[in-house]
C-alpha cells in the first residue's frame, strides 16, 4: 500500500471514529443513553497478557493501570483497522471516488465485532443479551456503527486532493 494511501486511510479511520464519538456524546445528551466507558475496554485488553480474555462482568474485574488511555487507544486503533479493511476490500478504488453505500454497509457490518466479540467478552452476552434492554442496546450499536460508516465516507470525501495523488 503506498504511503499516501496509508496516510489517507489513517485519517479516514480517525475521522470516522471522531464522528462516531460525536454521535455518542449527542446521543447521551439528547436521549440519556450512557456512553461506553473506554476504561473498561482498556481493562479487558489489559487482562489479556495475563491470559484472561472473557469476564463475567468487566466492571468487577481488577482495574489495570492506565486502562482509560489504553481503552481510548484501542477504540481509535479499531477505527483505523476498519478503515484499512474497507480500503483493502475495495481495492483502494473507493478512495479515489468514495461513495456512501460501501462505507455505510461496511459500517453496519462492523457491528458484528461488538455483538460477537466485545460484548460477550465483557460479560454482556452475545449481542448484548445480558443487558437490561437487549433490543435497545442492539439498536444503539447498529445506529452507532452506521454512523461510523457514514464517517468513513465523509472523512474520505474531505481528502480528495490526497487520495489519488501519486
Amino acid at each position: 500500500m503506498p504511503l499516501s494511501t496509508l496516510l489517507c486511510t489513517l485519517a479516514i479511520g480517525i475521522g470516522a471514529t471522531l464522528l462516531m464519538d460525536a454521535w455518542t456524546v449527542l446521543r447521551q445528551r439528547l436521549l440519556g443513553v450512557p456512553a461506553l466507558d473506554y476504561a473498561l475496554v482498556g481493562r479487558w485488553v489489559g487482562h489479556m497478557p495475563r491470559g484472561r480474555f472473557h469476564h463475567a462482568a468487566i466492571g468487577k474485574a481488577a482495574p489495570i493501570a492506565g486502562e482509560r488511555p489504553l481503552g481510548w487507544m484501542i477504540h481509535y486503533l479499531t477505527g483505523i483497522v476498519f478503515a484499512l479493511a474497507l480500503v483493502a476490500l475495495t481495492g483502494g478504488n473507493w478512495l479515489c471516488r468514495p461513495t456512501l453505500l460501501p462505507a455505510l454497509l461496511f459500517g453496519v457490518v462492523t457491528v458484528a465485532m461488538p455483538f460477537l466479540l466485545m460484548q460477550p467478552a465483557l460479560g454482556l452476552g452475545i449481542a448484548a443479551a445480558n443487558t437490561a434492554n437487549p433490543p435497545k442496546a442492539r439498536l444503539h450499536s447498529l445506529i452507532t456503527h452506521a454512523i461510523f460508516g457514514c464517517g468513513l465516507y465523509l472523512a474520505a470525501r474531505l481528502l480528495p486532493p490526497l487520495t489519488c495523488a501519486g
